[in-house]
């Protein structure tokens, strides 16, 4: 039986050491399935899932990894990749999207929230994504933060920004795999440590992929945890206003 939500956030832990049992492709694809429900800025999924099955390129991530145990030891392992460079492709499919939401209708004839909508992704997404060699992005940084003296605006404008939010989104997608992936016993390690530039080699990625991190799947062999988990104390972390 699956374990609840809170269950299987307070089962997961980072396992570096994992049985030699197989994992079912098709359980841990689910997973992946569950990874792509995420909140994602913009509705843009500006994300790729590598899910790793063969042995020999496991062998060839290993050494990429670093040769950390969550990757030797690992069932399998699934790469998150950011694909900024696909915004246009992205930006389309979501037009593509609300427009056979509305139906066979005229322009004129769209509601305010369609309007909205559809400019959103017509026109604002564009202004944000589109640069050319960080010239743009530091144009249109300069111009927000003067903006920004007279109402609240948006200021993460710059390419470099754009890159981050990518990453949030993948890390999101990364956590909804982990949680799924524990909430039917199956373990898993986020890694941060890899050579990127061999990692995209291995999976023959574009120049415009990068990758978010690497994560080690398998079954948890007792001595796979180190030690008890430690966390500040949420009274630390916690701010109520």
């Amino acid at each position: 039986m699956e374990k609840t939500v809170s269950e299987a956030i307070g089962y997961r832990r980072s396992v570096r050491v994992f049985k030699q049992e197989p994992l079912e492709v098709q359980k841990v694809t689910h997973c992946l399935k569950n990874a792509t429900l995420a909140p994602t800025s913009s509705n843009l999924q500006l994300w790729e899932f590598y899910h790793i099955t063969n042995p020999t390129v496991l062998r060839e991530m290993t050494t990429a990894c670093l040769g950390q145990n969550a990757a030797k030891y690992a069932q399998q392992l699934v790469v998150v990749v950011t694909r900024k460079d696909l915004w246009k492709q992205r930006t389309k499919a979501n037009i593509d999207f609300l427009k056979a939401q509305i139906g066979p209708k005229p322009p004129e004839a769209y509601g305010r929230r369609e309007k909205m909508a559809l400019n959103y992704y017509q026109k604002l997404i564009p202004t944000i994504y589109t640069d050319f060699l960080g010239i743009l992005g530091g144009l249109k940084y300069l111009f927000f933060q003067v903006a920004g003296l007279f109402r609240p605006v948006y200021r993460q404008v710059r390419s470099s920004d754009m890159r981050i939010v990518a990453h949030k989104s993948a890390a999101l997608a990364a956590q909804n795999f982990m949680i799924s992936m524990a909430a039917i016993g199956y373990d898993t390690c986020p890694m941060e440590g890899s050579d990127t530039l061999r990692v995209k080699q291995i999976l023959k990625l574009p120049r415009g992929a990068e990758i978010n991190m690497v994560i080690g799947c398998g079954i948890r062999d007792k001595k796979g945890v180190y030690g008890a988990q430690f966390r500040v104390p949420f009274k630390e972390v916690y701010r109520q206003v």
